[in-house]
């Protein structure tokens, strides 16, 4: 299994790069004695203090501090007071980027389960005590390796929610599966 596991070196490139990539891997959580493998279908890329989108335009917080980590760690945080959002650390440590897992497929669950940020979280009981985690050690959440199947390519689109950004919220950084 550790073959399969996605490495810090995944994370530590480009993040525009690892978010594409991540698109057909699993996202694993395991659960007590259930295991689930939920395959990524849609991301966002946040990319440093400059990307008026990013948490981290704001600097160096106590919210961010895990941005700024080292990469293929968790960054687990609550929107609307209700709702965990996991991104995944990026690029390298010092520089905030990350990685938003927007949606995922899971076998035999209904697609409306799992296909938003808040949902995803809310069916994989992923929480802020992911916050941090790393997720290359194959221990309760972790990423494997996939890949696109036939006649899938990758779509970019902009941001959603993110409408505050000024420029950024142009950027063409969402990535999903387009069949």
């Amino acid at each position: 299994m550790a073959a399969r596991i996605l490495s810090e070196r995944f994370y530590e490139r480009d993040t525009l790069t690892a978010a594409k990539e991540l698109l057909g891997c699993f996202l694993v959580r395991k659960i007590g004695r259930k295991t689930w493998r939920a395959r990524i279908t849609e991301v966002e890329a946040y990319v440093g203090e400059d990307d008026l989108a990013c948490h981290a335009s704001k600097g160096r917080t106590k919210r961010t501090e895990t941005m700024y980590g080292e990469p293929g760690h968790a960054y687990v945080y609550l929107i609307y007071g209700m709702y965990h959002c996991l991104n995944i650390v990026t690029e390298k440590g010092g520089f905030p980027a990350a990685v938003l897992v927007r949606a995922v497929e899971v076998e035999d669950v209904p697609k409306k389960e799992t296909d938003g940020p808040g949902k995803l979280c809310r069916f994989l009981e992923i929480d802020r005590t992911f916050d941090a985690w790393d997720v290359t050690r194959g221990e309760k959440l972790w990423v494997e390796r996939g890949r696109l199947g036939k006649g899938e390519e990758i779509e970019a689109t902009k941001r959603i929610g993110v409408e505050y950004a000024g420029h950024c919220k142009e950027y063409l950084w969402r990535f999903e599966i387009a069949k």
